[in-house]
């Protein structure tokens, strides 16, 4: 991959090969389908054909979803509860109740992220030119793709001393692979946006 170029009034233009629009593709995807808020699986009250419910049943709808059982636990799935972390790390009671009010809009903006990013990266790559706004939600979706795979892979600050103990044929290192290049599409993409 050649790295990002800036472009004149904000933005960034990259030529990704086939191969690479795809790994992209699939890893944002995987991520995409983690973090899907729950209000995408169906119609949300009011949103249908048919009469609207009213301002009354959206707000139970609303009640139901925030005081929901299980709102405010952490997800049991590691690389989620990476993804969604606690905002309060010392107090399991003020945790629960951030997570209650601030974890769907975090769903929402992640799934919007990946979305945005699956909608400029095409399926068989080539160039591509993204605006200042397009740019920051690469960004926030590549770095979900990374933290998802630092999970996966219990990467640590000693990622180097850990890719170097592996064998070529071990089955992590090319996993490790694709999680230096992540890195280096990151940060190339950082740069372009500077």
């Amino acid at each position: 991959m050649e790295p990002f170029r800036s472009v004149r009034g904000g933005g960034a233009r990259v030529s990704l090969a086939a191969a690479e629009a795809s790994l992209l593709r699939s890893l944002v995807g995987q991520v995409m389908s983690l973090v899907e808020p729950d209000d995408l699986e169906g119609p949300r009250p009011g949103s249908g054909p048919g009469p609207d419910p009213g301002e009354d049943a959206e707000l139970a709808a609303l009640e139901a979803m925030v005081h929901g059982p299980g709102a405010d636990k952490p997800p049991e799935d590691p690389i989620l509860a990476r993804l969604l972390p606690d905002g309060y790390r010392d107090d399991p009671d003020a945790a629960g109740e951030f997570r209650r009010y601030t974890e769907p809009a975090l769903r929402s903006a992640k799934h919007q992220a990946a979305q945005e990013m699956l909608d400029t990266l095409p399926e068989s790559g080539g160039r591509i030119q993204l605006s200042q706004d397009q740019a920051l939600s690469w960004l926030k979706a590549l770095n979900d793709v990374r933290l998802a795979l630092c999970v996966r892979l219990g990467v640590t600050e000693e990622f180097e001393e850990q890719w170097g103990q592996l064998k070529p044929d071990d089955p992590q290192w090319s996993a490790f692979e694709v999680y230096a290049w992540l890195g280096a599409v990151q940060e190339s993409l950082v740069q372009a946006m500077k």
